[in-house]
């Protein structure tokens, strides 16, 4: 297993294509309503942005807020309660957002959907990923997603070649505050995601 501190230069051929992340990301920007203050002091429960999933797959991208209904899509491939838009992804791509049994009967107010659509900001802590072409892009920051999904690459990061599930690679996204570090507690935090 090989692991190591990339830039942008070196990781082509490695990663991703730019578009095809941008297919994933639909252009999310978000939107600043001025209430930072009331934000910063709403609970996890009550907005739920602290976890956010991008995977894509099939000509499918499913979203995810909630851990648990992730796992439960990575070892079924379905989750029990789900909001279905035929079509609506960058490339034409069904759009599949995984709900949980509180947001099941919402029509709006979803978190899930409110990131994607840049109503609702990441939270913190903050722990995302996008899953595309077989590798995982790793995120503790919701401005450092954000970046990725408008870009559709990261500049810095940390590799891990085969650390995943399935022995799928592993990217780290780092900004430049922590470009020189390796990222502990977010390798940390994935391996107790996914149980690797």
């Amino acid at each position: 297993m090989k692991t190591g501190f990339m830039t942008l230069s070196v990781l082509i051929g490695i990663t991703v294509s730019a578009a095809g992340l941008v297919g994933c990301a639909g252009g999310v920007q978000v939107k600043d309503d001025g209430d930072s203050a009331k934000a910063s002091t709403t609970s996890r429960s009550e907005k739920n942005n602290e976890f956010y999933q991008v995977y894509s797959e099939d000509g499918r991208i499913y979203m995810f807020d909630d851990q648990k209904t992730y796992l439960e899509y990575l070892s079924v491939g379905e989750t029990s309660f789900r909001l279905t838009r035929i079509g609506a992804g960058p490339n034409g791509e069904t759009v599949v957002f995984g709900l949980t049994k509180a947001n099941k009967k919402k029509r709006s107010g979803i978190p899930v959907v409110d990131m994607h659509e840049g109503r609702l900001a990441g939270g913190q802590p903050f722990y995302g990923e996008i899953v595309k072409h077989g590798r995982y892009f790793v995120f503790s920051s919701w401005d450092d997603m954000q970046q990725v999904r408008s870009v559709g690459e990261p500049t810095f990061m940390y590799t891990d070649i085969g650390a995943g599930p399935g022995g799928n690679t592993v990217v780290y996204v780092l900004n430049k505050s922590n470009k020189k570090k390796k990222p502990e507690d977010l390798i940390a935090t994935f391996h107790s995601v996914h149980g690797v």
